[in-house]
């Protein structure tokens, strides 16, 4: 898993799903967006505008659903006093309604970004929750090479993925056209940071924990491995907020709290880190 205050690559060390266990913290210097995208263990819906990003169909023993009861708050039209009051650093919420992404989501396809930023090359880090390994190759490679269905026996340290790490002057004429939500953390320092993840294309089911409650996990394993092996045998009091967020929406986290992410669909998510 990962915390809310961390390195200063992903959301730093969180338990990503992609195929890595990350459970860490999320901290960071200033604005800053960082553009991911990787695929997970299920299927788009044939049909359903997904901007071409079609993963593979796994067996159903492979494949993930949503959680029973999402428990992280919905809101939608969420003011900045409400924010402040009940959110921003006490727990996390989901952010409905806040901005309108729809031209930077058309940006976002499959063949749009090949076409913009296929020779790109991009540096991509391991799944596990330190990402100590880092491997550069062009962004039509990874796109193209790499973006598979998650096998569920691999380790954190077996899967690359694009978060951050970048140099985003590259990305600029695509960054330039999203807006993240209008939130800032007055009277913080420059270290501290808060997080916005927002669902491009797919979904992403997340797992939170507050910073007091260390969660239990394998730094080497995915995300996949602890929700299969860890997860059913937890106690009601044990278990995470957790909730998928859906396309279009935004997840807020203060800063330090635990956070683990599994791709139930090939994802295309920004995430924005505020001081």
């Amino acid at each position: 898993m990962a915390r809310g205050y961390a390195i200063v690559d992903k959301i730093p060390s969180v338990l990503r799903a992609r195929s890595g266990m990350l459970m860490a913290a999320a901290s960071r210097l200033g604005p800053l967006l960082v553009f991911v995208l990787w695929t997970m263990v299920t299927v788009v819906l044939p049909g359903s505008d997904e901007g071409g990003w079609q993963p593979s169909r796994l067996g159903t023993a492979a494949a993930v659903t949503e959680e029973e009861h999402c428990t992280v708050e919905r809101r939608a039209h969420l003011t900045y006093p409400e924010f402040m009051q009940h959110y921003a650093f006490l727990k996390p919420v989901i952010l409905q309604g806040l901005t309108d992404n729809s031209k930077f989501r058309a940006l976002c396809s499959r063949e749009n970004l090949l076409a913009s930023f296929g020779d790109n090359v991009v540096r991509l880090s391991t799944a596990n929750t330190y990402s100590y390994q880092k491997v550069d190759l062009p962004f039509q490679e990874y796109v193209e090479q790499l973006l598979h269905p998650q096998d569920p026996t691999s380790l954190g340290n077996d899967t690359l993925y694009f978060f951050g790490d970048n140099n985003f002057t590259e990305w600029a004429p695509l960054f330039q056209h999203y807006s993240p939500p209008p939130f800032r953390l007055l009277g913080t320092t420059p270290a501290y940071s808060f997080g916005i993840a927002e669902v491009i294309y797919g979904r992403k089911r997340w797992f939170l924990y507050p910073p007091e409650k260390t969660p239990e996990f394998h730094p080497n394993k995915t995300t996949l491995a602890w929700l299969q092996e860890i997860y059913p045998s937890l106690a009601p009091s044990a278990r995470p907020l957790e909730c998928t967020i859906q396309a279009g929406e935004a997840l807020y986290f203060p800063d330090r709290w635990w956070h683990a992410t599994l791709n139930l669909d090939t994802s295309v998510f920004i995430s924005t880190f505020l001081g």
